[in-house]
């Protein structure tokens, strides 16, 4: 059983990392000078190519090399918490659904990890990218932009563990101007990718469904109360 939840998981977990690896090369080949977004399905959900040196759904870190290093070793423990976590669940016979939840969140993590650790090795560096440059990092760069004379530019660190993470969806969508506080304003104005969904569907799989993946706890909890009472 223990072996048929781990095929299973990792099938799933596997064709995220396909996909989302997939997409992002896609977008970080065809897409750098892109400027104006691009609709899908309608208008309610477009592309727009951003690269981010920080956190999930566009949210920066700081450009220093500490804070870069400190995120993507961060998400290295956190990567190997999980899977921990998710080897001593399904050795417990948890429900499979647990399992895959936890393999969503598995799956994002590791995504955006990847980026970090290997794209500055994959493609080239283009100091002239505003994703690139950084004013305050230290590291010096000459900038050819076309039509002007060469220019001293500061850029992020490059290398293992520094590198963009690609995002590039975005909904397009905005509050009805009778909703107090938000009214007209964007409903969800972050830059996402596959990998940030692939958490956040895992985080809130298993915040909603929470009660049936930890009945025991919840029976406690209620015994508990109950005698309180």
């Amino acid at each position: 059983m223990f072996r048929k939840k781990l095929i299973i998981v990792g099938a799933i977990v596997a064709l995220i990392l396909f996909l989302d690896q997939a997409i992002k090369i896609y977008m970080k080949s065809s897409m750098v000078a892109a400027v104006e977004p691009i609709n899908l399905l309608g208008s309610w959900l477009r592309l727009q190519y951003i690269e981010n040196p920080g956190m999930a759904f566009g949210t920066t870190f700081g450009s220093g090399i500490i804070a870069k290093l400190s995120l993507s070793i961060f998400r290295i423990i956190a990567i190997g918490g999980i899977a921990w976590y998710w080897v001593k669940q399904a050795k417990a016979q948890v429900r499979l659904e647990f399992l895959i939840a936890i393999g969503f969140i598995f799956a994002g993590a590791l995504g955006n990890l990847i980026d970090s650790m290997f794209y500055d090795f994959i493609f080239p560096f283009d100091a002239c990218s505003s994703y690139n440059q950084f004013p305050g990092s230290g590291v010096k760069a000459i900038c050819n932009y076309f039509g002007t004379n060469p220019v001293e530019v500061e850029v992020r660190h490059q290398g293992f563990l520094l590198g963009n993470v690609v995002d590039m969806f975005q909904f397009n969508g905005t509050w009805p101007s009778w909703v107090p506080f938000v009214g007209g304003q964007d409903m969800f104005p972050a830059i996402w990718n596959l990998a940030d969904g692939s958490i956040t569907v895992g985080v809130i799989m298993v915040l909603i469904r929470q009660r049936t993946y930890f009945p025991k706890e919840n029976k406690k909890a209620e015994v508990e109360q109950s005698t309180e009472e």
